[in-house]
């Protein structure tokens, strides 16, 4: 009964969110899309509960976690299937009967109002998405012969490079060498270490 257990727990989520007054709800879906925007670092959690506390809303831990990672899992779908305000709303109701009209339009304005600057940032973060080095080896070897060529005796140097791709994934890339490539990728190392020291 997975689907079942996963509908009631969105009506969980649904059941916290609609506690929230539409101002209390409008100031937490602004942190979320301000950090889809890339206006702030993350989500703090902790604003929020001061903000709860003073609202004089009641709200446990994990309660609040779970609205966050709703309302983020929400808007970024949103944002990658390029809903409107109009398509993010029903999307909503299909997923739970239990949205109150206030809280439905408090979010159907602010994702008309933040929708495109947060498919604008999500296209830049795809665009710029690129690995990130966690481990690199190497190893000198010594060619000595080949199909083509009985005698080669010829050195090389070979990488290893290990890399987390954005996906969370760690990949292996792996590539050879001559003595004379290596140099110039040492070179161009050293002047890349050169320029880093001047910032």
């Amino acid at each position: 009964m997975p689907a079942l257990e996963e509908s009631q727990g969105v009506n969980k989520v649904v059941d916290s969110i609609c506690k929230l007054s539409p101002d209390l709800l409008a100031e937490t879906c602004r942190h979320i899309l301000f950090y889809l925007q890339g206006q702030t670092k993350g989500v703090d959690s902790a604003d929020i509960s001061d903000e709860f506390q003073r609202a004089g809303v009641r709200c446990d831990h994990e309660a609040l976690q779970n609205m966050i990672r709703f309302l983020l899992l929400t808007f970024r779908s949103a944002g990658k299937s390029n809903l409107s305000g109009d398509d993010l709303v029903k999307r909503l109701e299909e997923g739970s009967s239990k949205w109150p009209k206030a809280s439905l339009q408090v979010l159907h304005r602010l994702w008309s109002e933040h929708g495109a600057s947060v498919r604008a940032q999500q296209e830049v973060e795809s665009a710029l998405s690129i690995g990130q080095l966690v481990d690199m080896q190497w190893k000198l070897g010594m060619a000595v012969s080949s199909d083509t060529c009985r005698s080669l005796n010829s050195p090389y140097v070979s990488l290893l490079l290990k890399i987390v791709e954005p996906s969370g994934q760690i990949c292996q890339k792996s590539f050879e060498m001559t003595i004379p490539q290596f140099q110039n990728f040492h070179k161009q190392f050293k002047e890349m270490a050169a320029v880093m020291e001047t910032v």
